[in-house]
């Protein structure tokens, strides 16, 4: 894993509105550090504290917090990006510790300290809210992204930052969470892309972070979303509200966009949906943004002889067509996803989605996970500049040869659904 340099600063207090140093320990508490005791709940007034009921699951002693659960912290957070500086270790144990961030966004994982040992780590999160800079008098717009039902009280579109600490053994000495200017990697699609907010479903998006330590990963995705809609729905506005120049726009979709019967945002392959995706291309560009074409994955659809049917029609052509005219680069998901699937073979394939392989779209963290890989791979395929930002520990993937399904360990998370993603 790469490890971004520790960034040292001085604070008046321990906790500012943009900057957090939290000791999680029960020993002694630096000057610029605040104490953060298991019985400190997250709540607005104070704008940290333990999360999600995880003040009950920690236990602290002059060397770290340690639980035998997953638990969470959360600081309050102006919309932005930021770096974030965990101590894991400490104490007479070990630790395997694992972190997710936001909606289950992977940032850390696996990261082991022998005893009497510690070790320090950083990562990159870009938190957000639902605002969007309203109109000027008298013209169209809007001045907030119009979310679903089921994104209302979601983690990733809160006021807040959220840590999650997981993993067999976790021990965690103290947080710190600052500022970045960095590059951020924007994600726009549909629920194969979403940061999904509950196990067992996921998607390559939330993993992509452990892949790119480098840069920050906003993902925008939303199940259900299609190009029409996501323009509509003001989270083209939202992103591109955010972006600056040297920034990356990753544009997914297809899944929704081809449903006939959803004819307010049926988008036909050779016009229409073509026209949409240079749309997404000029506004990027406008603003000094890469934009990146990713075709739609397929279904898990196999054929009598053990090949992958195509249920994207001319969907996953015309973003290649796209990609060639408008010279943008092209990770091709289509074809990496069959190479995957039919790698698996029929019977082992479900391993890799959703509700115990029932669901033929959606992934779990293992499909994802790969589906990551995938797309790092086509970041470095296509030269471009975000792979030197890519971690040190990848080494290359071919979706021919996936890594085997039974050995992928993921500690899930405490969050779960068995309600299928939107648009299903």
């Amino acid at each position: 894993m790469k490890r971004l340099p520790l960034f040292l600063f001085t604070l008046s207090a321990a906790c500012a509105a943009d900057h957090y140093q939290f000791n999680l320990s029960m020993g002694p508490t630096g000057s610029d550090q605040v104490r953060l005791g298991p019985a400190m709940a997250y709540s607005p007034e104070t704008g940290y504290g333990y999360d999600l009921e995880s003040g009950s699951k920690v236990k602290a002693d002059d060397d770290c917090v340690t639980s035998s659960q997953p638990f969470s912290l959360s600081a309050k957070l102006p919309e932005g990006t930021y770096r974030v500086t965990v101590v894991f270790g400490g104490g007479e144990a070990a630790s395997v510790n694992t972190v997710k961030a936001e909606s289950r966004q992977l940032m850390l994982e696996r990261v082991e300290t022998k005893p009497g040992e510690s070790a320090t780590r950083s990562f990159l999160v870009n938190v957000r809210n639902s605002s969007v800079p309203p109109p000027e008098k008298n013209a169209p717009g809007g001045s907030a992204v119009v979310l679903n039902d089921r994104e209302f009280g979601i983690l990733r579109w809160d006021e807040k930052l959220t840590l999650e600490f997981n993993g067999t053994a976790p021990r965690v000495r103290s947080v710190a969470i600052e500022p970045a200017v960095v590059p951020v990697v924007y994600l726009a699609g549909d629920s194969t892309v979403t940061d999904q907010s509950f196990e067992p479903g996921a998607s390559w998006g939330q993993m992509l972070p452990r892949f790119l330590p480098g840069v920050a990963v906003a993902n925008h995705a939303e199940s259900g979303e299609t190009m029409k809609s996501f323009i509509t729905g003001l989270r083209l506005a939202k992103v591109l509200s955010q972006v600056k120049a040297g920034d990356y726009l990753f544009i997914q979709f297809g899944h929704n966009d081809e449903k006939k019967n959803w004819p307010q945002t049926y988008v036909e392959a050779h016009t229409t949906y073509k026209a949409y995706l240079k749309v997404f291309i000029a506004e990027a560009r406008l603003r000094g943004v890469t934009p990146v074409l990713v075709t739609p994955m397929q279904r898990r659809n196999f054929d009598g002889q053990g090949k992958i049917r195509n249920s994207h029609g001319d969907y996953p052509q015309a973003v290649r067509e796209v990609a060639a005219e408008e010279k943008v680069a092209l990770i091709d998901l289509d074809l990496m996803s069959r190479a995957f699937y039919e790698a698996l073979g029929p019977e082992r394939a479900p391993l890799a989605f959703s509700a115990g392989g029932k669901d033929i779209t959606h992934h779990d963290n293992y499909g994802a996970f790969e589906l990551a890989k995938c797309v790092v791979q086509g970041i470095r395929d296509a030269q471009l500049p975000l792979a030197t930002a890519i971690a040190d520990d990848f080494k290359g993937f071919d979706p021919a040869h996936p890594d085997a399904p039974e050995a992928f360990v993921l500690p899930a998370s405490p969050l779960h659904s068995n309600v299928a993603p939107r648009g299903n």
